[in-house]
């Protein structure tokens, strides 16, 4: 199931576990501007590949503008946001991009589906990621690479995911990585 897995960092002490293990890829979360340029420079020193959310960069603009800006100074793997200016200023930087939604009700995931089919990200990351219908919904009806996110806590919810449809499963849960 290993191979599924897109470990998602919240601290240093996430980003210290990860560098002993064989993952060359993660989301960045929940970081501040002003520490950026020092975990961008360890995990280059790993040889690690991050995805950074926009969204959760305290201190930063939450906007096409700033991704502009950490694209150029970082360059990250990708970029993780649930904006769509910030996806398609992504997209035209040639960094490979992950759309968030959230599913709370069928209006939420109709209009998520339309969003998706217009914005055509390389992924998006459907939260809750136990929500196995809706995985294989999107999925089906966009054609889009979908990744699940959000309480999975077992190795079982981690299959159900995949076998509903997700490519990949981003957790902070550090014992399913």
């Amino acid at each position: 199931m290993k191979p599924y897995i897109l470990p998602a960092i919240r601290s240093m002490k996430d980003l210290e576990k990860l560098t002993k293990t064989d993952y060359q890829a993660c989301v960045l979360l929940d970081t501040h501007i002003g520490h950026l340029k020092g975990v961008m420079q360890f995990m280059a020193q790993h040889h690690l590949q991050p995805f950074i959310h926009i969204d959760l960069i305290k201190g930063i603009s939450q906007d096409e503008y700033a991704c502009e800006y950490v694209i150029q100074t970082y360059r990250p793997k990708g970029i993780v946001s649930t904006k769509m200016k910030v996806i398609k200023k992504a997209k035209s930087l040639g960094v490979v991009t992950i759309f968030r939604v959230f599913i709370i009700d069928s209006h939420a995931l109709e209009r998520s589906i339309e969003l998706i089919r217009r914005l055509q990200p390389d992924y998006v990351e459907v939260l809750p990621g136990i929500a196995d219908k809706v995985l294989q919904q999107i999925h089906q009806q966009t054609g889009t690479r979908v990744i699940a996110g959000g309480l999975i806590n077992t190795p079982e919810e981690v299959k159900r995911a995949i076998d509903h449809g997700a490519t990949y499963i981003t957790t902070s849960d550090r014992a399913l990585w």
